[in-house]
């Protein structure tokens, strides 16, 4: 059936909009900060054979692998799929999951008896188990470590809970009141996305509907296909690297080759390091989404949000290597670190492909999660320090964020706000603000990440995921520099001061947390940046008048004002 692409486009956007709607009722109904606040979960819709239709809310690595989680959810249970069902799967090598904490609760859809899709919800879960309260266990050097692991299961049997399930689940998180809570919204917010696709496909009839269906995921293969038509065939590689496996100093590279050829690419991982000893593995899944995000983000923003898009992209994951593991590597870090690197990877093979279009790179993160016994509330307490993420790299045309969150998530990740939290836990803010001259320099500085103090009242076991600790991580592009690297310091009240790992667990009594996170990379070549928008940078206390004079050649005199003529003189070396 040949479709109208004026009623394509509407159907697309309409699909979108049942995702965005899902997203909002998850937000408003979800009972852990991590949903409510900082929106650690994603929508997405699929077709009757498992296929993403629409993935419009949420953050990009979460659902670029959702349809082989969906796929495997068919391939298990095949006809057993029935109206009223609804499924819940995680497993990295069993359900298609990207890692463990990230739960898929899929609900199919229905029109008369057929099964016309699905509506799902993949969200991080407070806690699942494991050895480490937060679900983060940098200590893991096996899955079993890191929680408990879900096949594809039928949560609901034709509208009834099975409750034996529901209470094994909650028996194995150390939050069992915010799982009950998180999951009733993700099954609200499928089931309101259900009634919203079955109203389309009411509106559409059932073979108008199917139709359209397969009609968007062909638009997105067409679109993507003129992205690469553009693209000039070859072998474009691009590599980043990780420098540790959790326990050592190993140095992984991530190294892929782009192939470019008739309006396809093939994605090759060979060459890529071996597995790790800790959680920085990436599953399939989490691979395949990582690379997704990476050629949608880097190409233009009106490539439709459908798996159709990347149906000319061919994956080479060698088996063994760091972007897919054997069992039981761990692999919960994976969504964050190595996704990172895989994107970092391939945005730097594509821009020797399509240098108009490159973008430097983003800050790695350096923030802990810290959990303890409250004892003002009388509660146990697990926090993400969402507060200090780092900050995004610069694009032509526009300076970097300066404080973005981690770059799987592109920006859909919210820094929830310090008052909440300072009700929500045993903690007092000391600071949270941009820093000085972490944004790399250049003609659009990189965001400059964040300087960030934070008291606990409470003994506490901090878990460390710095990857971003040391060296810079966000590089530049077009003579632009690369952004500061990242530190962390506990000061407990014992005035003891600790410099931790970049990787581990630590106990410490009531304690100042204070980090520095990483800045972005800059883009094009500092002398070139406006006068006008450094003496603003120097005036907002965001770079330096010591960088200005060294990186961007404009001098501050002494009153903070422009020095024009020794500004022009620096600048044009007479």
């Amino acid at each position: 059936m040949t479709v109208d692409p004026v009623r394509l486009s509407l159907v697309q956007n309409r699909l979108d909009h049942i995702s965005r709607q899902m997203g909002w009722v998850m937000m408003r109904t979800a009972r852990s900060p991590i949903f409510s606040q900082s929106h650690d979960f994603s929508c997405f819709l699929g077709d009757a054979g498992g296929f993403l239709i629409s993935q419009a809310d949420g953050i990009p690595v979460h659902t670029g692998g959702g349809g082989l989680a969906l796929r495997k959810l068919i391939a298990v249970f095949g006809e057993a799929i029935e109206d009223e069902d609804v499924f819940l799967m995680s497993d990295p090598y069993e359900a298609g999951g990207n890692h463990l904490p990230d739960w898929v609760i899929a609900r199919p859809v229905f029109h008369d008896g057929v099964r016309v899709g699905f509506t799902c919800n993949r969200a991080h879960q407070s806690d699942i188990g494991g050895g480490a309260a937060g679900t983060y266990n940098p200590e893991a050097t096996e899955i079993f470590h890191e929680g408990i692991r879900l096949p594809p299961l039928k949560l609901i049997e034709r509208g009834t809970v099975r409750q034996d399930l529901w209470n094994l689940l909650l028996l194995n998180s150390r939050t069992p009141d915010l799982l009950d809570g998180d999951l009733l919204a993700m099954l609200g917010s499928t089931r309101i996305g259900m009634e919203r696709l079955q109203g389309l496909v009411a509106d559409l009839g059932l073979d108008g509907a199917l139709a359209c269906f397969e009609g968007v995921l062909e638009h997105g293969d067409r679109m993507m296909r003129g992205c690469l038509a553009e693209t000039p065939d070859g072998i474009w590689r691009g590599s980043d690297t990780t420098e540790n496996d959790c326990f050592t100093d190993i140095r992984t590279e991530i190294n892929v080759a782009l192939m470019v050829k008739d309006n396809a690419v093939t994605v090759d991982f060979t060459g890529t390091g071996p597995q790790m000893k800790g959680f920085k593995n990436s599953s399939i899944a989490n691979t395949m989404s990582a690379t997704y995000m990476a050629l949608a983000s880097f190409f233009p923003e009106n490539l439709p949000r459908n798996e159709g898009t990347f149906r000319s992209v061919t994956l080479v994951m060698p088996e063994g290597s760091a972007v897919n593991p054997r069992p039981p590597a761990p692999m919960t870090m994976n969504t964050v670190f190595i996704t990172h690197q895989i994107i970092h990877a391939i945005w730097q093979a594509l821009s020797d492909a399509r240098p108009e279009l490159a973008c430097a790179g983003w800050g790695r993160a350096v923030h802990p999660i810290s959990a303890g016994r409250d004892s003002a509330r009388d509660r146990d307490f697990i926090m993400y320090h969402w507060q200090g993420m780092p900050g995004a790299g610069a694009l032509d045309g526009r300076d970097g964020f300066g404080q973005i969150g981690h770059l799987n998530a592109l920006g859909g990740l919210t820094i929830p706000n310090l008052e909440d939290y300072e009700q929500l836990y045993p903690v007092r803010y000391l600071k949270q603000e941009l820093r000085c001259d972490g944004g790399g320099p250049g003609r659009w500085r990189g965001g400059t990440g964040i300087e960030y103090a934070v008291e606990t009242a409470d003994p506490a076991t901090f878990y460390f995921r710095s990857e971003g600790l040391g060296p810079p991580s966000g590089y530049g592009a077009h003579d632009g520099r690369e952004g500061a690297g990242g530190t962390v310091e506990i000061v407990e009240s014992s005035g003891d001061h600790h410099t931790p790992p970049a990787y581990g667990a630590r106990q410490y009594v009531a304690s100042i947390c204070r980090a520095q996170s990483p800045g972005g990379g800059g883009w094009g070549d500092p002398l070139t940046r406006p006068v006008e928008a450094v003496l603003a940078d120097v005036k907002d206390e965001l770079v330096s008048p010591e960088s200005a004079q060294r990186d961007y050649g404009v001098v501050i005199d002494a009153s903070g004002e422009l020095d024009a003529a020794a500004t022009a003189e620096r600048r044009t070396g007479r």
